[in-house]
């Protein structure tokens, strides 16, 4: 605030700079948010009217609302038991039409992207990474966001690394995408009063990037604490046959947005965790596929979403939680079940 510089300043050029250091790219572009992250990213891989996207329908409807803004529609394939997206049954939704691959890293761990990116080459597809619930998530110790030609982030105030109010990145190891990312976020303007893209209003603010700098710092250790917590839910819950426990594959290095169990009697065990002061969310209880904005696929079977949605519960995995709050929690969960 003393620099006198409230948007676009040098707090925010401070952080794409770090954050691209962080996560391991080329090039970062802060923007106004999640969404547009995402829109920003398909609008500079000139995806639009009559193109397709694959993409999965469990997630925050985001991912698949950036797909129809840009005019494209976006092509649902059903999830695998870690609930992203199955890469084993892509391969038979590809179509003349198919322009690009978004996956979203739910939850925290990474989709099958080693499979996916396969995919993407064998077929000449982009692949756009939703990194909204995964910042420092990684698989083989390589970053999410830099498997794809595009990765994009939200700093939500609710996410690992969140901001104070709204705030989204592009990240990309491609200039011609860093680019036009920087002028789609302000207007389309490439130098004062000259436009030769058609662009949005979504830029970063200089509170919100100096806030993201600080924080950044310790994010590592944040999500060493959650992936601690996770570890005293999988230790507790283990021996409940009515709960299944979040799987974390080999090789992935999953960092705890969320701890989604899956519950049977889902809505009364959420019922009685908020009598014990505990709360709990449910993320997500209905598929995108599902939604009355996505009417034109609501017919549309994809049996193991459908069936997931309706047990999915979020316990609280907040890094400054205790050991003791944790552990009432356990013991609540155990409670419900006549686990003692």
């Amino acid at each position: 605030m003393q620099k006198g510089h409230f948007i676009l300043g040098e707090e925010v050029e401070k952080f794409e700079y770090e954050f691209a250091k962080y996560i391991g790219v080329k090039y970062c572009v802060g923007v106004g948010n999640g969404l547009e992250a995402l829109q920003i990213g398909l609008m500079s891989l000139k995806i639009g009217k009559g193109d397709e996207v694959i993409t999965t329908p469990l997630s925050a409807v985001a991912s698949s609302l950036a797909i129809k803004l840009c005019g494209a529609e976006p092509v649902f394939v059903d999830i695998d038991n870690c609930f992203h997206i199955d890469a084993t049954k892509i391969e038979k939704y590809i179509t003349k039409k198919t322009k690009a691959i978004l996956g979203v890293h739910l939850y925290g761990q990474p989709f099958d992207v080693e499979n996916v990116a396969r995919i993407c080459k064998k077929y000449n597809l982009y692949l756009i990474e939703d990194c909204a619930q995964a910042h420092g998530s990684a698989f083989k110790n390589k970053k999410v966001g830099t498997f794809g030609d595009i990765g994009c982030f939200s700093f939500y105030p609710t996410k690992n690394l969140g901001a104070f109010g709204d705030g989204g990145a592009v990240v990309t190891n491609s200039k011609k995408i860093y680019e036009f990312s920087r002028m789609a976020r302000n207007y389309g303007q490439k130098n004062i009063y000259e436009h030769p893209i058609l662009g949005l209003n979504s830029r970063l603010d200089e509170l919100q990037a100096g806030i993201l700098q600080i924080k950044l710092k310790f994010l590592d250790k944040y999500n060493t604490r959650r992936r601690q917590i996770a570890f005293m839910y999988n230790n507790g819950l283990k021996d409940i046959k009515t709960i299944k426990l979040p799987k974390e594959r080999p090789f992935f290095y999953h960092i705890y947005h969320l701890f989604a169990i899956e519950a049977e009697e889902r809505d009364k065990l959420q019922e009685f965790l908020k009598k014990k002061g505990i709360a709990t969310l449910v993320h997500y209880p209905r598929p995108i596929h599902k939604q009355p904005i996505f009417k034109e696929y609501n017919t549309l079977k994809l049996p193991l979403v459908e069936k997931k949605v309706d047990k999915i519960l979020s316990l609280p995995v907040h890094p400054l939680l205790t050991d003791k709050e944790v552990k009432y929690i356990i013991n609540c969960v155990r409670e419900f079940y006549s686990y003692k």
